[in-house]
């Protein structure tokens, strides 16, 4: 699933490409990329049409632009969405779900998604001067990210003691802190010589200062890299593949050799997932928490 490197790369292109641009008309082809919006696909098309997308945001792995009509088109790439812009006479990509295109007729915005595990919708932000953020309600409940610059470590230190579990679990956590997905959990670890079930109660505050500044060096590199492209589902708007798995010391590295020490890496099962750590580096505690 894209992270947040790879949401905030699409989030910039979509910031470069689309604000500004008056929508013409909107073609949903599966109703399913738009199952949030309960409303329906013709209630989406209607009450897109017509509006200019003002800006584009993201919380965590999410996504949202708000209009000139005071709601926001919010979008969750979910396993293998993808935002692109294209030119409108480029060939119909196989798993196009939903189509924006501009009164200007320049390049148009498509939701691509294999999988249709994203989506789509639209939603009314709080009224300007509430006590709100102006965030869409469906989101309001994640995290800030650590990139975030009212992101509070302190706070978070402190959340994080009180969850009473593995520290990869509560990394993962999107309400605690948002946008860490496993392949970043466990790059930053790694980095901070932490095993995933390390318990959080046990963590002293040097080194949950460790790992959160792990984590934002590890996710900066990755945004400078373009993010992670295992395949071609994870891409920019324009389609091109980010090149950060090159620099991967842990994920998906399994009997490599640690670039710290040499001993090879291990993978683990982990919440219907895998997680990969160094047994010289990241030794797994006595009183493991999963």
């Amino acid at each position: 699933m894209p992270e947040l490197p790879e949401v905030e790369v699409v989030r910039s292109g979509l910031d470069r490409w689309v604000l500004g641009r008056p929508i013409e008309s909107v073609e949903v082809y599966n109703p399913r990329a738009i199952r949030r919006h309960t409303a329906g696909p013709l209630h989406f098309a209607e009450v897109l049409t017509g509006r200019t997308l003002l800006a584009a945001h993201r919380r965590g792995k999410y996504l949202w632009l708000p209009t000139d009509g005071g709601d926001a088109l919010v979008g969750h790439l979910g396993m293998s969405g993808q935002m692109l812009v294209q030119p409108s006479d480029a060939p119909d990509e196989t798993h196009l779900r939903v189509r924006l295109t501009f009164t200007d007729h320049e390049r148009e915005l498509r939701f691509v998604d294999q999988r249709t595990f994203g989506g789509l919708s639209v939603e009314p932000l709080p009224a300007p001067g509430s006590d709100r953020e102006n965030v869409p309600p469906s989101i309001a409940h994640i995290a800030r990210d650590p990139l975030d610059p009212l992101f509070d470590p302190t706070t978070f230190a402190a959340a994080l003691r009180r969850k009473r579990t593995g520290v990869k679990r509560a990394l993962l956590d999107q309400t605690l802190i948002s946008g860490v997905g496993n392949i970043y959990a466990d790059e930053a670890l790694w980095r901070a010589r932490l095993h995933y079930a390390r318990p959080t109660e046990t963590l002293t505050g040097p080194q949950i200062q460790r790992l959160l500044t792990a984590v934002q060096d590890v996710m900066r590199e990755a945004l400078d890299q373009g993010g992670t492209s295992f395949d071609a589902l994870y891409v920019n708007v324009n389609g091109e593949s980010g090149y950060f798995d090159r620099s991967l010391a842990a994920y998906g590295q399994e009997d490599k050799a640690c670039p710290r020490c040499g001993t090879p890496i291990r993978r683990d099962a982990f919440m219907n997932r895998s997680s990969y750590s160094c047994p010289t580096c990241q030794p797994k505690p006595r009183r493991a928490r999963w």
